[in-house]
C-alpha cells in the first residue's frame, strides 16, 4: 500500500473542518496568554483557510479557480510557519504547542498527498515534505 493515500477528495473533505478549528480553538482553548499574536495568527490563518478552500479547485470549492497543486502548496508553507513561529515570535506554553500540532498535522497530510492528484503542477512546484 502506498503510504501517500491523502487523495484531493479526502484533502477536500478536512478543509473546511480545519478552517473553522483555526477560528474557533484560540478561543475555547484560551490561547493569547505567552502574546495576543498566538491567538490571533490561528484566527487569521483559519479566515485564510476558508477562503483558499472556497476558490480550489476541488470537489467542495465553490469558485474553482486556484488549483489544488497550489492549495497543497499553501498548506505546505502553513505548516512551516506554524513549525517556527513559537520561537519567532515568541509563543510559550499552550500557545506554542498548539502551534507545533497543527505544523505536525498539516505537514503530515501534506506529506501525505497522493502524488496523482497533485499531477498537473508544474515542475518543482509541488512540495516534498
Amino acid at each position: 500500500m502506498n503510504p501517500r493515500f491523502v487523495t484531493k477528495n479526502i484533502h477536500a473533505l478536512l478543509d473546511y473542518p480545519v478552517a473553522f478549528a483555526l477560528m474557533g480553538a484560540p478561543f475555547l482553548l484560551g490561547l493569547g496568554e505567552s502574546t495576543p499574536t498566538a491567538k490571533w495568527l490561528s484566527v487569521g490563518t483559519g479566515v485564510a483557510a476558508l477562503i483558499l478552500t472556497v476558490f480550489t479547485n476541488h470537489k467542495l470549492g465553490l469558485i474553482r479557480v486556484l488549483p489544488y497543486w497550489f492549495h497543497v502548496l499553501v498548506d505546505g508553507l502553513v505548516g512551516v510557519v506554524f513549525l517556527i513561529a513559537p520561537f519567532v515570535l515568541g509563543f510559550k506554553g499552550i500557545d506554542a504547542w498548539f502551534y507545533w500540532a497543527n505544523a505536525a498535522a498539516v505537514l503530515t497530510v501534506v506529506s501525505l498527498s497522493k502524488p496523482s492528484s497533485l499531477s498537473k503542477a508544474p515542475t518543482g512546484v509541488v512540495p516534498s515534505v
